[in-house]
């Protein structure tokens, strides 16, 4: 954690990928998606591009995923530092879907999971959590 004020993202962070995957067994879950974080103003706006269709999939579940993945997204960033300011556009660029394994859930978890990645290109991996032994 840190005391300082930031404010993400600090800069333009465009092509970030998320990726959900488990597929260990039954019943199994995939994700990808690629968005954008760009500055804007306090808040967090989130808005699509280019992801309009899939084949088999209908307008209505496909953005069912878009509302998931935005909810993910906004939960992260809840999650943040209180130090840290949130003034974002997120642009959902891209995403991918497996006939059987894609759900709304999978794409909740890519939503945060971006935030993550998102955060690590900005401001670099997060602490590790546990001592490190010499």
């Amino acid at each position: 954690m840190t005391s300082e004020t930031r404010t993400f993202p600090p800069r333009p962070l465009r092509g970030v990928m998320a990726v959900y995957a488990r597929q260990a067994g039954c019943p199994s879950s995939f994700a990808l998606a690629v968005a954008d974080f760009e500055p804007w103003v306090e808040g967090v706006e989130f808005e699509t591009a280019d992801t309009s269709t899939a084949p088999g999939w209908s307008a209505a579940e496909l953005s069912e995923l878009h509302e998931a993945f935005d909810s993910g997204v906004r939960e992260e960033l809840a999650a943040l530092d209180p130090g840290t300011t949130v003034a974002v556009a997120v642009v959902l660029r891209s995403i991918k879907v497996h006939e059987v394994d894609t759900h709304p859930r999978a794409f909740h978890k890519a939503g945060r999971q971006a935030v993550r990645n998102a955060l690590a290109e900005a401001y670099g991996p997060p602490p590790t959590p546990w001592p490190r032994l010499p």
